[in-house]
């Protein structure tokens, strides 16, 4: 890639943010927007002019949003913060990006769908969210969808990592303090490391801006991407693995939906096919399982 592109990153401290900052290094100057830094670039996603005033002053070629209001069960309530944060401010990134010629990069989430099916959803698979987060991530895809401009929009699932706030650093802090877990296990996902989210989005592009790919065809490139680990499990399983390197690991007990009760409703299916994004980019995540003990060994 060109050394000259600037990428224009937005949330660089979230869990897919910091390791987006990392691996986006070597392909250009990135600019980071945050709300939490203090700089010329802090942003608020839920101010818009703010939004414009940013993309006119750098004049990216490339925006990557991985900010996301991702707190599930409080999105119920904050339904305003929410759509403002997952809906408005990418409809008004994905036209901006129109108007300068960019590219705009988008995360998606599983929880777009209602987890009735058996078998791993495509990306044309009709959406059907059971939860405000869904319903406000979706309103996202679709408005990237409907601006006209160049995107990519990776739809991932059940992200961790050793950023932010997640189901992994929650369960590695709850084994230390706790004889015994009690885990949802009736509903069925796909662990992805936040790390290989943000490996695959460099490697993407790189291909995109190698001599051999033409500006022309970003058209027919740009649409949504599953990109998840591979295989499938629950969270009792994921947390059980993620607990058994504690000093003492902790009982680790299934319990269904049912005896945890929580605001937001969640999908009992949502495992992602990757089959488009391996035929498009050549690309594959590894197992969850082999992810999680990489980032564990990493501890």
């Amino acid at each position: 890639m060109n050394s000259k592109k600037k990428i224009l990153l937005i949330s660089c401290t979230g869990q897919v943010g910091a390791e987006l900052w990392r691996g986006l290094q070597p392909l250009g100057e990135v600019i980071p927007a945050d709300q939490n830094l203090t700089t010329v670039t802090r942003l608020d996603l839920t101010n818009p002019q703010q939004i414009r005033e940013l993309i006119q002053q750098f004049k990216p070629n490339i925006i990557v949003n991985a900010a996301a209001y991702t707190a599930v069960d409080k999105a119920e309530q904050d339904q305003h913060i929410a759509m403002a944060v997952n809906a408005i401010a990418p409809q008004i990134l994905a036209d901006l990006a129109k108007q300068n010629d960019a590219l705009l990069v988008h995360y998606s989430t599983d929880y777009v769908f209602d987890g009735i099916k058996r078998t791993p959803y495509l990306e044309t698979d009709t959406p059907n969210p059971l939860n405000m987060y869904g319903k406000s991530k979706l309103a996202g895809d679709q408005a990237i969808q409907a601006s006209g401009c160049n995107y990519l929009i990776f739809r991932t699932s059940w992200v961790y990592g050793r950023y932010g706030q997640n189901f992994f650093l929650t369960i590695q802090r709850l084994a230390k303090e706790r004889e015994e877990l009690r885990i949802v296990a009736d509903q069925i996902g796909s662990p992805t490391w936040s790390r290989l989210i943000a490996d695959m989005t460099a490697q993407v592009l790189s291909q995109l801006y190698s001599p051999r790919f033409k500006k022309e065809i970003f058209s027919d490139i740009s649409g949504i991407y599953n990109l998840t680990c591979g295989g499938q499990t629950n969270w009792c399983e994921f947390a059980q693995r993620i607990s058994e390197r504690a000093p003492k690991p902790p009982r680790v007990i299934p319990i269904p939906t049912a005896d945890y009760p929580a605001p937001a409703k969640r999908p009992l299916y949502s495992v992602l096919s990757n089959e488009k994004l391996a035929q498009t980019f050549g690309l594959e995540l590894p197992n969850w399982q082999e992810a999680l003990n990489i980032c564990l060994s990493r501890s």
